[in-house]
């Protein structure tokens, strides 16, 4: 049996190390968001030729100086760009790229654009989020009440809050540092992927407490002993499990082509880190709390 709990402080100090890092990261460098958020320009052109893939048109939109472009192809011919705001010299620029494969490519428009993620969405995604944590508090607390000794059921959903505070800190601390080192921005796919972190690390969480609760039901003995045993019931099943969803993202991220990178990235290292803050956080540091609590005589 692997001695999980008994290292505790091992991975509680090497999971504080991590997301204090991450806090300094997003504290020095911050994110680098994308015209998602921060408005760019808009460009809708048509092909007089056989219209060119999504890379081809991306490929040249690199040799003009831009980079990180939402294309859309429209129609049999057509095609929408969104890009970070150009000044007159690079907009001709572009142009020109273009024309390389269609000589009579025909610019339908061109303007400036606001963003398409504004602050009103941006509050409400705050607010459906801690909404979230609070009803995910409320469920544990719940469906922990009947094995509320020797830890309160609440305790079990205080755990998972931490663990999934842990997990969105790092991810996010992640990407502050490849946007400063590698100009990765995030985008409107960034959203959706975070949030699916956050499902998915509360999700293996419960399911480690939930052999807890069952342990707790048929044995007796130390709380350390119990969980400690709940952990390497689940470990195979949750590294299993992780590692093929990782392996299908690391696909995406490879195969995927330019628009998928920022959400499969995202993924990848969040699922990562939930996959260890399920088995090496959450589950430790409920055991932490019972010890101190046990020697406060409470």
């Amino acid at each position: 049996m692997i001695p999980i709990i008994q290292n505790r402080k091992i991975w509680l100090t090497f999971s504080a190390v991590l997301a204090g890092a991450s806090l300094i990261a997003l504290g020095l460098w911050q994110l680098r968001f994308g015209i998602d958020f921060t408005g760019g320009s808009f460009m809708e052109i048509a092909y007089t030729v056989e219209r060119p893939s999504s890379d081809g048109v991306r490929s040249r939109l690199a040799d003009a100086g831009v980079s990180d472009a939402d294309i859309k192809p429209v129609g049999e011919s057509d095609v929408h760009l969104r890009f970070r705001e150009v000044d007159q010299e690079t907009h001709i620029k572009i142009l020109q790229e273009f024309k390389k494969d269609d000589a009579n490519l025909v610019q339908k428009s061109f303007q400036s654009i606001g963003p398409l993620i504004g602050e009103e969405l941006k509050k409400k995604s705050l607010v459906a989020l801690l909404v979230a944590l609070v009803m995910i508090l409320l469920y544990i607390t719940y469906a922990f009440r009947k094995v509320s000794f020797p830890v309160e059921s609440w305790k079990y959903g205080i755990a998972a809050i931490m663990a999934l505070f842990h997990d969105g800190v790092i991810v996010l601390g992640v990407f502050a540092a490849l946007g400063y080192f590698l100009g990765t921005e995030i985008t409107s796919s960034f959203i959706p992927a975070f949030l699916t972190v956050l499902g998915f690390s509360v999700h293996d969480t419960i399911v480690i407490f939930d052999r807890i609760r069952e342990n707790l039901q048929k044995t007796r003995g130390e709380f350390d002993e119990i969980v400690n045993h709940a952990l390497n019931q689940t470990l195979s099943r949750s590294i299993n499990t992780s590692l093929t969803v990782l392996l299908v993202l690391l696909a995406m991220y490879l195969l995927g082509g330019q628009t998928l990178k920022t959400f499969s990235l995202a993924l990848l290292v969040g699922i990562s880190i939930g996959t260890y803050s399920s088995i090496f956080v959450a589950a430790p540091f409920l055991t932490v709390w019972h010890a101190i609590t046990h020697r406060g005589g409470r």
